[in-house]
């Protein structure tokens, strides 16, 4: 284990050290580590890299695997249930999918009322119980404990899709989701479309307040050393988003910040930019 702060040339240089062959990062890690010129360092040894934390773009799987030959398993866990939905070894990955369930997890994607939805259609994440893994309940908080059930599926609060091959696909916290003039847009979808321009380093997309739409998608953006925050370059991003993803999830505003707030594992704190904009734009 290696305890010191992330400095990317740092974390580099241990792997080709000490001939690293099996190692996890947490996505903010490798969304950083593959902006660096990975070429310089010798990699050779690594047989398999994994993530975990939140989920890991499609894009950064895509270069870490073009510079070191190796594909980032990524995996799906919650502090509830443990790790339950996982890309395996010896499994084909689909880059920018959970994976499938663990042995001996149901899970499914449900509609509000508790059914099953077929495969392509968004809903919510579930977990089935009697499982060892799952939660008994929440601790002194039984009201609580019964409100995340339904029937018997556990609802994490994440919502995504199933496709037609039994892989997850997340889409973001229920609460993070973004409901602009009807459309339903998951901030992890516009924030992958972001990180396939080369000026991004990371990004984080949030519903912002919108007397016309209701909520407008709101781009915080960090840039990569060399360059300058300018409008000309917001009006770049937007209409790189168009084309990548869909007009109608591009961010109709972008902000440029030096770093985006996150937890002690990395996590983007998308409810503390969210809160920023609420009270923003209610002091107007």
């Amino acid at each position: 284990m290696y305890d010191g702060p992330f400095e990317p040339d740092k974390q580099l240089a241990l792997l080709a050290q000490y001939r690293v062959t099996t190692h996890c990062f947490s996505p903010t890690e490798y969304r950083i580590l593959v902006k660096e010129d990975l070429r310089r360092f010798d990699l050779s040894t690594l047989r398999h890299s994994a993530s975990a934390g939140e989920p890991l773009n499609a894009e950064v799987i895509r270069q870490w695997r073009e510079a070191t030959g190796v594909t980032i398993h990524d995996g799906y866990g919650l502090t509830e249930a443990l790790m339950a939905c996982h890309n395996y070894p010896g499994v084909p990955v689909k880059p920018g999918s959970m994976g499938k369930p663990l042995p001996g997890y149901r899970m499914a994607i449900l509609d509000a009322e508790g059914s099953e939805l077929p495969p392509g259609v968004e809903g919510d994440i579930a977990i089935r119980r009697p499982n060892p893994c799952l939660t008994l309940g929440f601790w002194n908080d039984p009201e609580r404990s019964r409100a995340v059930y339904r029937g018997d599926w556990y609802i994490t609060g994440d919502r995504g899709a199933r496709d037609e091959d039994g892989y997850f696909w997340y889409l973001g916290r229920a609460d993070d989701v973004i409901i602009s003039a009807g459309y339903r847009i998951g901030p992890f979808e516009v924030e992958s479309a972001l990180l396939r321009h080369p000026a991004v380093l990371e990004s984080a997309a949030v519903a912002s307040p919108d007397e016309v739409r209701g909520a407008i998608v709101k781009a915080f953006v960090v840039l990569r050393a060399g360059f300058a925050a300018t409008e000309a370059l917001a009006r770049e991003l937007q209409d790189h988003v168009k084309a990548v993803a869909a007009p109608y999830k591009y961010p109709r505003e972008v902000e440029f910040l030096p770093d985006l707030p996150k937890t002690v594992t990395g996590k983007i704190r998308r409810a503390e930019l969210r809160a920023r904009e609420v009270a923003r734009k209610g002091a107007r």
